[in-house]
């Protein structure tokens, strides 16, 4: 047996692994909603007849724990080894870059990456890149004609699709689980059915209400933090669920599963001309475990914001209904406002367009707050100040109360450096997408000469460096860096987010304080700062491998640049 056949082999030994492993996670999380209220699944009040439904079991607390960090580690290292899987095999920059986000003028979208022109001053290995990228492609469609065998062993993207809409829908009829965000959710919207202001108020304002009784600590007194579009949605499910805890937030859950799953359907059609970047986009969203852990199971607000930051990038060739999209993103959550520079970025040229754009995001933006009132600006400045117990800002804090003293708290200076840390990674990455396209002909005399860095590729490198840099980061965030990823082609930047991601949620197992077994403790007191070092970590290995991709990605002497390519 040749050396590439028994490569072959364990590579598909290790697509049946991760693919064992990712639903092997996703019934997991299914199973921790269904076995009811426990450390993990807060307990919802409300006649038992309305949905969510669940067993009512109560396990033990240990237990279930446990089976939340089981669902994790499995999902997070099978989706990290069947991304590894999908990448083409050489070892060049080339084959992990941002760039081919969108098809040139004139071409169907998502092509093959074989079929893109390649300039005469293409690199050898990008060609190289390329050919073993088409052998990926063809995966799928050419099964049993000397393809590799390794490639089979891993679902289909179609299946992999309908697979992560079935599990959204499951999850919308169990109870959430993982945090108590979703009890703050309904208190905000049965604030605004009952005339009280969710931006100047807390669920402690409503004694005896059976909604706001719910909310756990330590957010009783928090007013809401979120956009006038994401407490309309909080008002309609406690008009539908009143004084039922539960109906209120089953409505929520379909929201939120219905968003999810437009999400997912517009990423694959997106890609659906391309069977790798199809498989690669449903990995990364659809059938994510981690995030049908997070953002459906979790039923965390994001999933609306950046269902309006992918919709919205997608239909971008449109100022007025992009504009319009983003606008409706920042009116759910500010953060999502950061992918709409991606098109700003793209239509510097077209001020017109971009003038229009902008000025429907603004309206709606504007539109918004003027409707809820100038209270919802507060909420909102204050927790931009705030560091999470898992984020690296945490040790710089600690750093500095050591050497300085502890009088201060340091926001501005975190702030600051913070700021300084996204450009870094941002920039990083903008320049090793930059260098990849001028590797390939792509802006330089290439099939997008003239466009540079579209908007896909700027948003993604955006929204990547937030996550990385923000002083108050926690799993669900990472959504939004995976949702624009899966728009762009495959890099080694989503087994960069896919680890951030893992390593947050393990931090906050659980995200919540009510209901947590005392002998337990030390997870949030010792695990959850410790974390920190890893994120630490990983954002400077992002850093230093874009860096040196980067330098990697060089323009061939002028004497290559004549020789014919070929593949």
């Amino acid at each position: 047996m040749t050396s590439e056949k028994r490569r072959d082999r364990a590579r598909g030994r290790l697509a049946w692994v991760a693919t064992a492993a990712i639903g092997a996670s996703i019934l997991l999380t299914i199973g921790i909603g269904l076995l009811g209220p426990s450390p993990m699944v807060p307990r919802l009040t409300g006649p038992s007849r309305h949905p969510p439904y669940s067993l009512d079991v109560h396990p033990e607390p240990h237990l279930v724990i446990a089976l939340a960090a089981a669902a994790l580690a499995l999902g997070g290292l099978g989706l990290l080894t069947a991304l590894a899987l999908l990448r083409p095999p050489a070892h060049d920059a080339a084959s992990w870059n941002l760039s081919d986000s969108s098809p040139p003028d004139g071409q169907t979208r998502g092509g093959s990456i074989s079929d893109a022109p390649v300039s005469p001053a293409a690199s050898t290995s990008t060609i190289r890149a390329r050919h073993a990228s088409a052998q990926l492609t063809r995966g799928h469609e050419d099964a049993g004609k000397g393809v590799p065998h390794w490639l089979r062993s891993l679902p289909s993207a179609r299946t992999l699709v309908l697979l992560g809409c079935l599990t959204a829908a499951i999850l919308a009829f169990l109870p959430p689980s993982g945090s108590g965000d979703h009890l703050n959710y309904a208190a905000y919207g049965r604030m605004v059915t009952l005339g009280l202001d969710p931006y100047s108020h807390g669920a402690v304002d409503l004694p005896g209400d059976p909604i706001a009784d719910a909310v756990e600590q330590p957010w009783r007194e928090e007013p809401s933090v979120y956009g006038p579009v994401a407490t309309a949605l909080q008002a309609v499910a406690s008009w539908v669920g009143g004084d039922s805890l539960r109906l209120t937030i089953f409505v929520l859950a379909l929201f939120n599963a219905a968003a999810f799953i437009v999400t997912g359907l517009l990423i694959d059609r997106f890609t659906r001309d391309d069977p790798a970047r199809r498989l690669r986009a449903a990995l990364l969203w659809t059938a994510n475990p981690l995030l049908l852990y997070h953002l459906v199971a979790g039923l965390h607000v994001d999933t609306f914001a950046i269902a309006c930051m992918v919709a919205a990038l997608l239909a971008r060739g449109r100022p007025v209904g992009s504009g319009v999209l983003f606008g409706l993103g920042v009116a759910i959550k500010v953060n999502a406002g950061l992918a709409a520079l991606g098109p700003a970025w793209e239509l510097r040229r077209r001020p017109a367009r971009l003038a229009l754009m902008a000025a429907c995001a603004v309206a709606v933006v504007v539109v918004g707050y003027a409707i809820v009132g100038p209270d919802a600006i507060a909420p909102i400045t204050r927790t931009s100040k705030s560091i999470s117990h898992a984020s690296l800002w945490k040790l710089v804090q600690g750093w500095l109360q050591s050497l300085v003293g502890t009088g201060s708290a340091y926001r501005g200076e975190i702030q600051v450096g913070s700021l300084l840390v996204l450009a870094l990674v941002a920039w990083s990455l903008l320049r090793l997408s930059s260098r990849s396209r001028a590797a390939s002909g792509l802006g330089a005399g290439g099939v997008r000469g003239d466009r540079g860095l579209e908007a896909p590729v700027v948003a993604a490198a955006l929204v990547v460096a937030y996550v990385f840099a923000t002083p108050y980061i926690l799993p669900w965030y990472d959504g939004l860096a995976l949702g624009a990823l899966a728009l762009v082609a495959g890099s080694a930047v989503d087994g960069f987010v896919v680890a951030h991601l893992l390593v947050l949620s393990l931090a906050y197992l659980p995200a919540r304080v009510d209901g947590q077994p005392e002998d337990l403790e030390w997870l949030r007191t010792v695990l959850r700062p410790q974390l920190a070092w890893a994120l630490l970590a990983l954002t400077v290995a992002l850093i230093l491998w874009a860096w040196r991709a980067a330098g990697r990605e060089r323009r061939p002497p002028v004497s290559a640049a004549r020789r014919p390519s070929a593949p």
